[in-house]
């Protein structure tokens, strides 16, 4: 009773007392779980996200600097320009130098299926998951150069469990297990539109993943980051899991960033056309950074060099490469949280379940690009759309299985 009382006066002092609403129906386990939860709330933090998202203070400002960055286009390399940045890049692949990290904390519900979007098959006639296209890659790489790569894998409290079975039960693709290793993403409480944290519906804290560039500090909790210390690891790439076609194990990508000695390097390709909405490379008050579509201003947009191309044109394809030294850094280091209105069904302070039929509740997620922000210069590879980029993110349309079934099967040449 000692521990419930003091939690009760934390939420009293920070005026969350709602959160408490359901303990009396839990059992003694959830009662232990929901009190937990509270013990892990950064109230301060909370506080803090809630004022300025109240007050519209957002990360970017509208006097940020904004200009092009500098790339280099894979294309157009000379054939000494392409053997020196292969020969750099393989060296590192085969000394043991590299580490490969997956995004797979969502779930496929956007695409009407319900379990790890990890799992999801795209229509191949092999009907392999997106875990086994994305495997399949890292295995050649392994034969190729006659090492293996170590594969971490980030999931979700909501999907860990069946991840990590689905691996089991295909043996892990072929993949050595003890050179896979799983760690979950970490979470943050949902606020109201009046600041309070959300009860879900089963009475207890309604947390919600902390976005990609939760990773840094995921990577510390689960022990990853110690991990890859141990093994010496210079390089990691961090990809989703939604991409069949990402290209992590790339000797040109690596050879490129080690021989420019940037501390972190993207791959883009060129923007569909200037309306796309996607986020691009830019330089941020002189830093590296990306801009989200909504940002750009329709004349930013649609600005073309002299050679007609799109002065804003690199695409994010969120496969990004860091040196471990830096990734150590970052990871000390908090990154801006992102607000994002959303729906939300909650049980409010006298126990009844609201369903939301409008957005209603803040989400808050922090961006992998932030960290570039930190360095001093990265590079930028701009690769093929049709060779490396076909994500999975709609039912339908564009982006869908149906578009990335199809850049697939012409990429490795399927009847």
């Amino acid at each position: 009773m000692k521990k419930y009382e003091e939690i009760k006066e934390i939420l009293k002092k920070n005026n969350q007392e709602q959160l408490l609403v359901c303990y009396d129906k839990l059992d003694t386990e959830g009662k232990e779980k929901l009190l937990n939860q509270i013990s892990d709330i950064d109230f301060k933090q909370i506080n803090t996200l809630y004022e300025n998202t109240k007050n519209n203070k957002n990360t970017n400002s509208k006097d940020d600097l904004i200009e092009p960055i500098d790339y280099v286009d894979e294309s157009k390399l000379t054939e000494e320009e392409y053997n020196n940045y292969k020969n750099v890049g393989e060296n590192i692949i085969k000394t043991k130098k590299l580490a490969v990290l997956t995004v797979a904390g969502g779930q496929g519900t956007r695409l009407g299926f319900k379990g790890p979007k990890g799992k999801y098959d795209i229509g191949l006639d092999t009907h392999e998951s997106l875990f086994e296209l994305i495997c399949k890659p890292l295995k050649e790489a392994n034969k190729k150069y006659g090492v293996i790569i170590p594969w971490y894998i980030m999931t979700s409290n909501e999907n860990n469990e069946e991840t990590v079975s689905f691996f089991k039960e295909n043996n892990y693709f072929g993949y050595p297990e003890k050179e896979v290793k799983f760690f979950i993403q970490g979470e943050i409480p949902m606020i109201s539109e009046d600041g309070k944290i959300l009860v879900n519906e089963e009475g207890f804290v309604k947390l919600a993943a902390d976005g990609h560039g939760g990773v840094f500090k995921s990577m510390v909790r689960s022990g990853v980051l110690k991990d890859l210390n141990a093994r010496n690891v210079d390089w990691l790439v961090i990809g989703p899991v939604d991409n069949p076609l990402i290209n992590m194990a790339d000797p040109i990508f690596l050879g490129v960033t080690a021989s420019k000695n940037c501390m972190a390097a993207g791959k883009s390709v060129v923007k569909a056309n200037p309306e796309e909405r996607v986020g691009v490379f830019c330089k941020r008050n002189k830093k590296p950074s990306v801009i989200e579509y909504t940002e750009i201003s329709q004349e930013m947009c649609n600005l073309r060099d002299k050679n007609g191309e799109l002065v804003f044109g690199e695409s994010n394809v969120n496969c990004n490469l860091f040196n471990m030294k830096r990734i150590n850094e970052v990871a000390e280091n908090e990154l801006p949280y992102h607000a994002a209105h959303k729906k939300a069904d909650y049980i409010d302070e006298n126990g009844k379940l609201v369903v939301a039929e409008k957005p209603n509740a803040y989400k808050y997620e922090t961006f992998i690009f932030d960290a570039f922000e930190s360095m001093e210069s990265m590079a930028i590879l701009r690769v093929k759309r049709e060779e490396e980029f076909a994500p999975v993110k709609n039912a339908e349309g564009v982006d869908s299985p149906a578009t990335s079934r199809e850049l697939y099967k012409k990429f490795y040449n399927i009847k």
